[in-house]
């Protein structure tokens, strides 16, 4: 008995449906990218390990990636990110490339994690950077290009919204609780993780951090101020450019966002579903402007954000947002009568083609009820038929099959003819 071969754990089998909704995301990236004067680039799919080893550690990306060794005895990776290899790029053309640059992408990446709900091994992710400008309205830019491709997707702000801090004004508010700067990362992940356990033992594990009484209420008054973001100039500026950018419905300022705060060097922020049943983040980015530190370029401000496919893939379907699924691009079905007439169905395919009309041939003589079954289901809009009266006469048979309409039209005559009933 043969064995049955299953797809490797973490990754997904793209049935013509489940491509339909890569192919829709992906379509409405490229839109909100280029919308905004984006250049789309890509990087390798196999890099060194030592690309990442220098920003996570070797050990960490080991743990994290696909890693082995080539032929050569390289040790390499199916890439788990880009901004590394972004950095490489920039770095090595930095004298020849016009700043500030706009570049986005949207390709397969990979990550050894456990697959679960909105998280899986194999992916597809959007990223989106500007390099050569640091100011807030550069900022807002990237926010508005995420806000413009949620508006695209039906997404509207009661359905999701994209939460702001700035790295610069969580640090003065940890200076202000003298919380010392080893402490911080520590403090930010405990932060990040506030949403997910009981507030008692939230506030036992931050006293076990260290913290002081005194300093966990203080933090705790930090992270319930919603006016926070009017102390941060920075932040008024963005808030400023998001109105006048069209977007600022989207966008709500959240003192617990702390993503990044060894990473991010200024605005920070991530969107949500807000209404529906994946808990993780759409996207999230921010303002990182030691990006080319770690590769020997240039100090260059920059700020960005990524997109995964399947938390945003997984919205979409639950809020019925993803466009109905057409089984062929297809509009036209030439039947095939006999085999006598085989050739003549071939040619009017072909004319049909030139017109710039997508159609298909039935593959072989069969019963006309059974090649108008295959139509439908494929949910064409036109079926064609050559049989011998129409052959001997010169004309063909076009059927609608959205009304059931037939007409017989001159062979002349057919192409017009379905052009007009699928206007």
């Amino acid at each position: 008995m043969a064995t049955k071969i299953q797809a490797v754990k973490g990754t997904r089998e793209f049935y013509p449906e489940q491509m339909a909704l890569r192919n829709f995301i992906n379509d409405k990236v490229r839109a909100a990218s280029e919308s905004f004067g984006y250049t789309e680039w890509d990087a390798p799919f196999i890099e060194p390990i030592a690309l990442y080893a220098a920003k996570s550690g070797e050990e960490l990306v080991k743990k994290q990636s696909f890693v082995f060794t080539d032929r050569g005895g390289d040790e390499v990776t199916l890439r788990p990110e880009l901004t590394p290899s972004l950095a490489r790029m920039i770095a090595a053309k930095q004298g020849e490339l016009t700043f500030p640059v706009r570049w986005w992408s949207f390709g397969p990446f990979w990550r050894y994690e456990q697959p679960q709900k909105g998280r899986a091994r194999e992916f597809f992710q959007w990223n989106i950077d500007l390099l050569g400008a640091d100011s807030s309205e550069a900022d807002a830019e990237l926010i508005a290009v995420a806000a413009t491709f949620l508006r695209s997707v039906g997404l509207d702000p009661a359905r999701a919204a994209i939460f702001v801090n700035d790295r610069r004004l969580m640090i003065s508010q940890f200076d202000a609780l003298s919380i010392p700067p080893e402490k911080r990362i520590e403090v930010s992940n405990l932060v990040d993780r506030r949403s997910k356990m009981e507030e008692s033992k939230w506030d036992a594990s931050a006293l076990e951090l260290g913290l002081t009484q005194s300093q966990l209420d203080g933090l705790k008054s930090i992270l319930g101020n919603y006016d926070l973001w009017k102390e941060s100039a920075e932040l008024v500026r963005l808030f400023a450019a998001l109105d006048v950018l069209g977007v600022k419905e989207y966008v709500k300022f959240d003192p617990n966002i702390v993503r990044g705060l060894l990473y991010y060097t200024g605005t920070v922020f991530e969107a949500f579903d807000v209404s529906g049943s994946v808990r993780r983040a759409i996207l999230g980015g921010g303002r990182y402007d030691n990006l080319l530190a770690d590769v020997g370029g240039q100090p260059l401000p920059a700020v960005g954000f990524a997109m995964g496919d399947v938390v945003i893939g997984i919205i979409l379907q639950e809020a019925g947002l993803v466009p109905e699924f057409s089984p062929s691009p297809a509009s036209v079905l030439v039947t095939v009568f006999d085999d006598s007439l085989r050739l003549q169905s071939l040619a009017l395919t072909t004319e049909l083609r030139r017109a710039g009309i997508n159609a298909m041939v039935y593959p072989e003589p069969a019963k006309l009820p059974k090649q108008f079954k295959f139509a439908d289901k494929m949910k064409m809009k036109v079926a064609v038929t050559i049989g011998p009266d129409e052959a001997a006469n010169g004309q063909v048979a076009v059927k609608s099959l959205r009304t059931g309409e037939q007409v017989i039209v001159t062979r002349e005559a057919a192409v017009g003819t379905i052009q007009k009933i699928l206007a």
